[in-house]
């Protein structure tokens, strides 16, 4: 044993254990410059930047915020900005601002002012006007029109008026770094007032008072006399970067890069690059205010233009789209999707959104409004509310929207979804019913002379027009494989009540080409199928008041393409616009005017639309929201891989 621990000593002397084993064997070490030491290198193994790809049904034609831009350019934007206001579930939620002002947190007053002859003022119509002899306006409370006067052009009178304050969170920036601020939301409102600005028809601008900076954080609105706004909240403009825009007039902006293609914003991603035809590349914003909270989740966003559904499913399944936007039609995919989505090869997302498809009567057509002359005119077919029910029940609704929606919506019965808060369960509703449709039809003077549906009813006691009238009209809509198949089911109903219709698929310019020469908004049709974006959260009951009525007078400019008049109608939205939230005249003037609209019909609801969307697989946070103006509306927090929860 001791042998053997001397020659393991010995054999650790060696000359490799340096100086502290030779002092522990006995050596005396020698002098010397000790050798310098050298610490390990570490090398980090670099982290390849996150990529998110985003598949568009169409190459947007411009991202200018003002310039209506379409559901791809909205998904574009989506990741340019964040809010201000986001719209989800039929409500709102703050985003860039502190709060939503309301009457209760006091961001928002209701005064009463004192107006004089020459002031301008909202009328009880709901017009700006300037207030002068015989101006119909309202009094302060007043909220109905029983107790609407007529101004004597003399005294001084009440009338409410609104002021809202806005307040921004502290320490946004823009994209560049810039400091965005209260005056940023005013370059937007002036911007979008000004005449050359695509959006400066909205109606907010002429009963705006005033929109001014308070300080760096404040802004405030004030509404003219008279306009008690029911979504006050929301009147607040969206930031544009003054100091880089202003250089340019509204007319430039429509066309200038810095604007159209490369619109500067505070969101998650910065716009980098665009390949006309094929992708818009975007990087994760440096400054974005929630850059704290390691958002956004990916470093790269490029939206890709693949406008076949087909092409774009398979490149889902490819991994050359992450996600497929609702810009792409996929509606006629919905078995693949769902199949796929069955066998967890993707995620397939459908939501009804509050776009209403209708069919438009041709009530009023524009030759009648110099008087309805029954030898030159076309046949008043609609004037009489029971043909236009009976109608209603003609079309099975139901069949259309299992067997072209595959299930996916509903029927509507009023001008609101039944997810809204101010939906009116109680209206009128219209089942695919033949036999009621004909005791209808009979009632107002159509008959089934030859007790043979397959031949068109003929009119015999009908006001207007002359006995043994066939009735035979034409349907208008556009080429779209949808509306094709909802033509024809519709079509079919339409044959068995005895009504003949001829379907005209027409191309989207010659459809909504405008007044006069216009099909739609001429006035030129007897039945129309059509659908109309609102930037809201509902379809608004205006458009189909009289004052919405295109015509000569108003530039041929209007919603109310049917023609369609009654002031119990008018009043009741009116009423319903006119007064605020919190007030129980609210809902029950928004439930009236949704009870005469479904009495009157001036048109027939079809189906909410539904947008689809299709996500891969292992993707989280991705969801389709109602009411939301994109599907991207949250992409700061998309996120994928480990501990990921789709």
């Amino acid at each position: 044993m001791i042998v053997f621990f001397r020659r393991k000593l010995i054999f650790l002397c060696g000359p490799i254990f340096g100086l502290l084993l030779l002092v522990a064997c006995g050596q005396k070490p020698p002098t010397a410059t000790p050798l310098p030491t050298r610490e390990p290198t570490l090398t980090a193994t670099p982290v390849p930047p996150r990529a998110l790809t985003v598949c568009l049904g169409q190459e947007p034609a411009s991202l200018y915020p003002l310039d209506n831009p379409s559901l791809a350019a909205r998904s574009v934007l989506a990741a340019v900005y964040d809010g201000p206001i986001d719209t989800n579930s039929y409500g709102y939620q703050a985003v860039i601002l502190s709060r939503l002002p309301s009457l209760a947190n006091g961001d928002a007053q209701l005064f009463q002012k004192s107006v004089y002859v020459g002031d301008e003022v909202v009328d009880a119509s709901g017009m700006p006007v300037t207030l002068g002899v015989g101006v119909k306006v309202r009094p302060a409370g007043c909220q109905s029109d029983a107790c609407v006067i007529k101004y004597d052009g003399t005294s001084e009178i009440q009338m409410d008026q609104m002021q809202v304050t806005f307040s921004l969170l502290p320490g946004l920036t823009w994209s560049d770094g810039e400091a965005l601020t209260a005056d940023d939301s005013v370059y937007a409102f002036q911007l979008g007032a000004d005449p050359a600005s695509p959006g400066s028809q909205n109606l907010i601008y002429p009963r705006t008072q005033s929109y001014e900076a308070v300080d760096e954080t404040t802004v405030q609105w004030w509404g003219k006399p008279g306009f008690v706004d029911p979504t006050y909240f929301t009147n607040f403009w969206s930031p544009l970067p003054r100091h880089l825009w202003s250089q340019f007039t509204a007319a430039q902006l429509t066309e200038a890069d810095v604007s159209a293609r490369t619109p500067l914003g505070w969101g998650a991603y910065v716009i980098q690059d665009w390949v006309a035809g094929e992708t818009i590349t975007l990087t994760k914003n440096p400054h974005y205010f929630r850059a704290g909270e390691g958002l956004p989740k990916f470093d790269i966003l490029i939206f890709r233009f693949v406008p076949d559904p087909g092409t774009a499913i398979s490149d889902l399944l490819a991994g050359t789209c992450d996600i497929l936007d609702p810009s792409i039609r996929l509606d006629g995919q919905v078995g693949v999707l769902r199949s796929m989505a069955g066998q967890n090869q993707l995620q397939a997302l459908f939501t009804p959104v509050p776009v209403m498809e209708e069919l438009a009567f041709g009530i009023r057509p524009a030759s009648y409004d110099n008087g309805y002359n029954p030898g030159s005119d076309r046949v008043d077919y609609f004037g009489d509310v029971r043909v236009r029910q009976a109608m209603a029940l003609c079309l099975d609704r139901a069949q259309v929207v299992k067997d072209v929606l595959s299930g996916l919506s509903s029927v509507p019965n009023s001008t609101l979804p039944p997810g809204h808060p101010l939906y009116n369960s109680s209206v009128a509703a219209y089942s695919f019913n033949i036999a009621a449709a004909s005791s209808l039809l009979e009632q107002a003077g159509w008959k089934d002379v030859d007790n043979d549906p397959s031949t068109p009813r003929e009119a015999w006691g009908v006001a207007g027009v002359a006995s043994g009238m066939p009735f035979e009209i034409n349907y208008v809509t556009t080429n779209a494989v949808q509306r094709q198949q909802v033509s024809t089911i519709l079509a079919a109903g339409l044959a068995q009540c005895g009504i003949k219709v001829d379907v005209q698929f027409l191309d989207a310019n010659t459809l909504y080409a405008p007044g006069p020469d216009g099909v739609l908004f001429g006035r030129n049709f007897d039945l129309a199928e059509f659908a109309m974006y609102s930037t809201g959260i509902e379809t608004p009951c205006d458009w189909y008041t009289s004052s919405e009525i295109p015509n000569s007078a108003n530039a041929w400019v209007g919603t109310n393409v049917s023609g369609y008049s009654n002031p119990a109608f008018d009043a009741a939205c009116l009423a319903s616009q006119q007064s605020l939230p919190d007030d129980p005249a609210h809902a029950a003037a928004y439930n009236q005017a949704q009870s005469i609209f479904a009495n009157d019909l001036p048109v027939i609801p079809l189906y909410w639309r539904v947008n689809t969307a299709a996500v891969r697989a292992d993707l989280c946070h991705f969801s389709l929201d109602p009411t939301a103006a994109s599907s991207l509306w949250n992409i700061e927090a998309f996120d994928s891989g480990a501990g990921c929860q789709p």
